[in-house]
């Protein structure tokens, strides 16, 4: 299956054929831009349609790396040659706070040397959770401003396909190592230049600029060494 998404984040609609249908609602698809629930950031919806037949899409996900789109409306076949649409709104609201979740937790990571242990994207709030010892609320208000003005700087966000051995030569990368299957011969990696460099399989925006202002609501310990912090976009 090809993996559409990986390579554009700004595809909204594609062309593909069936193949394959499971209990009338699993669809299987020989190429997808339909982002699969996955790394914290939630799934796409849309539709396929099929001549002028919209089955709505109300899952996505990815089971022993096949990418499986549940629909709500029984009838797609084998074989079928089908358009997929993307709702665009959610996924561009996506890319948004998964973009922006990666510049907060750069600036965590670059002030405290937390790591980051996990993340979670809503459509009204984002969480990032990082293992620090001390917890100083007031140090983290104030990275909200150092997130927004490097959403002010306009800075490209850069996707590349690398070979092992190139994306391993990255400091951010290499710590990950272990997470990478041996089979795997090309890592995907998120660039925001000065800011950033890790490997991502999520959607993302191609400049900072796109991204509202954010700020930071709620900040609590979640136990020894566990911190989270919310975020979401101003009303501006």
């Amino acid at each position: 299956m090809e993996e559409l998404y990986l390579k554009d984040c700004y595809l909204k609609e594609f062309e593909a054929t069936v193949e394959s249908v499971k209990d009338d609602k699993f669809v299987v698809l020989d190429r997808t831009a339909f982002y699969p629930k996955s790394g914290g950031q939630p799934h796409d919806t849309g539709v396929i349609v099929r001549d002028d037949e919209e089955f709505p899409v109300v899952f996505v996900g990815k089971f022993d790396g096949t990418v499986s789109h549940e629909v709500s409306k029984v009838g797609l076949k084998e074989g079928d040659r089908v358009k997929g649409i993307i709702d665009w709104d959610r996924r561009q609201l996506f890319m948004k706070y998964h973009t922006a979740c990666h510049i907060l937790s750069a600036i965590i990571h670059d002030e405290t040397g937390a790591k980051i242990s996990g993340n979670q994207l809503a459509e009204n709030k984002t969480r990032v959770d990082f293992n620090l010892e001390n917890f100083d609320r007031e140090q983290i208000k104030a990275y909200e401003s150092k997130v927004n003005r490097i959403i002010d700087m306009n800075i490209p966000v850069d996707i590349s396909l690398l070979t092992r051995e190139e994306a391993f030569s990255i400091p951010s990368v290499v710590k990950l190592k272990d997470a990478f299957p041996p089979e795997l011969e090309e890592i995907r990696v998120i660039s925001i230049e000065d800011v950033d460099r890790q490997a991502c399989g999520g959607t993302h925006v191609s400049n900072t600029g796109e991204i509202p202002h954010i700020e930071i609501f709620k900040a609590e310990n979640k136990g020894k060494n566990n911190r989270r912090v919310y975020f979401r976009f101003r009303d501006e």
